[in-house]
């Protein structure tokens, strides 16, 4: 009891996440103190899985005004029926807050493009613009005079329906993968993070390919199958499924997820 108020009375914590070191006039404690594991039972497929409350977050990628929202690029300008990747807003809107009272990170992954375009290549800008013509990446949207997927702009925000707490941790990405020159690794690693829900859009591009990046780390991963949604065809879903139960983790759903948090402390 002694030696734990000196160490409160003669330091300081030194860093975030889930194991801060402890610095004071004449030591540096680098020993961490890491949380008991909270073990939760989710029920997936092709297996039941175990996860560590304490260690696993939910990754949300892509739930922006440009793809989900109306007026937004895919909506106002490509004339795409967005019903699809506005599907998983009602499930979110549910779990979400059961996630947080449980302890889990919460981690937007959103587009969200330098205004110069400095770091992207040609082949990333022809993505939004395949033929040099029309509305793409920074271009204002004929809506609202918005810059598509920029950076603080009303098209790259995540959609009003889902509020963003102030314990939530936000990561701008530039590429199909949430990992790829974004600081997402460094984060879930500072946090102690070794599981990972997915939800977002959409399903078959940034959900999946965030996904299996987080698979070749070391993380492992889980689909929240009707928290994800795609304007792509329905073969693309399924597809990106099978690959995931086969290669990549496991698939579960909203009703297994609040299931099991409503099982915890029971016998």
């Amino acid at each position: 009891m002694e030696a734990a108020k000196t160490r409160v009375d003669t330091g300081g914590p030194l860093g975030v996440g889930r194991g801060p070191w402890w610095a004071s006039d004449s030591l540096v404690d680098m020993a961490q103190s890491e949380p008991e594991p909270e073990r939760l039972k989710i029920d997936c497929q092709p297996q039941s899985v175990v996860v560590d409350l304490n260690r696993t977050a939910v990754v949300i990628i892509d739930m922006q005004n440009d793809f989900c929202a109306e007026g937004g690029w895919c909506d106002g300008y490509l004339g795409v029926d967005i019903s699809p990747d506005r599907a998983p807003i009602a499930p979110l809107t549910r779990l979400l807050p059961k996630l947080r009272e449980a302890g889990v990170a919460v981690i937007w992954v959103n587009w969200g493009n330098r205004p110069d375009l400095a770091n992207m290549p040609p082949n990333q800008i022809h993505l939004y613009k395949p033929r040099g013509q029309g509305i793409g990446l920074g271009d204002p949207l004929p809506t609202n005079g918005a810059p598509v997927l920029q950076k603080d702009s009303w098209a790259a925000a995540v959609v009003d329906e889902l509020p963003q707490e102030p314990g939530d941790i936000k990561v701008d990405k530039y590429r199909i993968s949430g990992f790829w020159d974004t600081p997402l690794d460094s984060i879930l690693r500072n946090h102690g993070i070794r599981s990972i829900l997915f939800a977002g859009v959409n399903t078959d591009q940034c959900v999946l390919h965030t996904l299996t990046d987080a698979n070749f780390l070391g993380y492992g991963c889980i689909l929240v199958e009707d928290c994800c949604g795609t304007t792509s065809p329905d073969f693309c879903t399924e597809a990106t499924v099978w690959n995931v139960k086969k290669c990549f983790g496991f698939v579960t759903d909203t009703a297994a997820i609040l299931h099991a948090l409503s099982q915890r402390g029971g016998a």
